[in-house]
């Protein structure tokens, strides 16, 4: 169970910071000219910039009450491509502790950003399904990985 429950965290930590997927990308992609963004655009860069997202995730099948804890630090997004994104992050979980820059696209549904990944491979990790919004101080949405899945859903605070 508890091998299972770092998996899961693991695999939580991931479908926030790979995002959408078509083809998995780590730290390609030139910076777009932030003059060229949208106001929807400017306002996530800004929102995302040094900040912490603090929350929990579900097991289906196994949920508690409040959920297990997540965090996930993210130092910067930066929009790279039509619908490409690059965000810089920091992953700590037990003695794993690695910085990435991940690229990857990023859907919107009118102002609201939204993480979205189908059959998303992340070598020697695996292959995961999610999909998480962000919006106004808060982050949602939900997670696959194999047989496992659940929720996740937290705050985001400036570091």
């Amino acid at each position: 169970m508890r091998v299972l429950l770092k998996l899961a965290l693991l695999v939580v930590v991931m479908v926030i910071m790979f995002g959408a997927g078509f083809v998995v990308s780590l730290g390609v992609g030139e910076a777009v000219d932030p003059t060229s963004l949208s106001e929807r655009e400017r306002s996530f860069t800004e929102q995302m910039r040094d900040v912490v997202l603090v929350g929990h995730f579900t097991i289906e099948g196994r949920e508690s009450s409040d959920g297990n804890p997540e965090r996930y630090e993210i130092e910067s997004v930066t929009k790279v491509g039509e619908n490409r994104w690059q965000f810089k992050t920091r992953l700590t979980y037990g003695n794993v502790d690695v910085t990435l820059p991940l690229t990857m696209p990023l859907l919107w549904a009118g102002d609201t950003p939204i993480v979205s990944i189908t059959d998303f491979s992340i070598p020697t990790l695996g292959t995961f399904t999610s999909r998480v919004m962000f919006y106004d101080d808060r982050y949602a949405g939900s997670w696959q990985h194999g047989e496992y899945g659940g929720l996740m859903y937290g705050t985001i605070t400036k570091r």
